[in-house]
């Protein structure tokens, strides 16, 4: 009994792609370009000062010093600045999320008058940059006595992510299948049921990815915490970083410990999520 031939698609399937491998292997060097810099804050971060000094920053240790990350953390409080940041970026994202949900699906499926403009005026509150915004976010705050208050951020970067979400969303929605929306109408759905039962689960991949990505973007904002939380107790943690690096108060190894606290955080937000935001882009692709 002969052996069975391979076609000529299938050996072309068996020969080695050799774009393939020039694109990883290129990913590869990229992604150690990029975490060659962590690397580096890791590594200084567990030095003392004396083998700073003694070796430079590309030295290994001589062992593990982990008094300067005790010191940060004691010094700046860093328990409490971890907890506002994870409060305010959490409320974002979720109520950012919430409010681009529900003026997406009156822009997108409800189809209101002047949406074009509606959805042109987001895209401009997206294009303004923070320094524009700033006083008169501060005269607000103060007249109604929000200043120096978390709810006070958490208000502003909820309008801020929303408006993105709102100007996303709507372009998704838009493309929505209508035979759902009519067979749910038919059904005797009203438009709030629609929305909570339909919309929202088949839409959940998209709303996934703006909840991680409203997440870390407030997470690492800095302008306008800096501006609107002045007090200590109500500091997040990238302006703690900030305001206690500009007084030149720590040394090298020190200031490689409070960045490396700075940013697990985000990292590990990041890769917890990490399956949800490759699911939800996937599926946006695939639509």
């Amino acid at each position: 009994m002969s052996a069975p031939t391979l076609t000529s698609r299938q050996r072309a399937r068996c020969r080695p792609d050799p774009v393939r491998w020039v694109v990883l292997i290129g990913l590869a060097v990229l992604a150690v370009i990029t975490l060659v810099p962590f690397g580096l804050v890791a590594l200084n971060a567990v030095k003392s000062p004396a083998d700073y000094s003694q070796g430079g920053p590309l030295q290994p240790p001589n062992s593990l010093y982990l008094q300067g990350i005790i010191d940060f953390w004691v010094r700046v409080d860093f328990g409490e600045k971890l907890w506002n940041s994870t409060v305010i970026a959490g409320s974002v994202a979720v109520f950012a999320v919430l409010v681009s949900v529900v003026a997406a699906y009156a822009l997108g499926i409800g189809r209101v008058r002047g949406r074009m403009w509606i959805i042109a005026i987001f895209l401009l509150a997206n294009l303004m940059p923070q320094e524009a915004l700033i006083y008169p976010l501060y005269y607000m705050a103060k007249e109604v006595d929000l200043y120096d208050t978390r709810l006070a951020v958490i208000i502003i970067f909820t309008a801020v992510q929303a408006a993105f979400g709102t100007y996303l969303l709507s372009a998704v929605l838009s493309r929505f299948p209508t035979e759902i929306l009519d067979a749910a109408r038919i059904d005797g759905a009203g438009k709030w049921h629609t929305l909570w039962r339909v919309v929202v689960p088949m839409s959940w991949p998209t709303l996934s990815v703006l909840l991680v990505f409203f997440f870390i973007w407030t997470w690492n904002e800095f302008f306008i915490p800096l501006v609107m939380l002045v007090s200590n107790e109500n500091q997040t943690v990238p302006v703690a970083l900030g305001v206690l690096q500009g007084q030149r108060l720590m040394d090298a190894t020190t200031q490689s410990a409070s960045a490396l606290l700075g940013i697990v955080p985000a990292v590990v937000f990041f890769l917890l999520f990490q399956r949800t935001l490759t699911r939800g882009i996937a599926a946006g692709a695939v639509k």
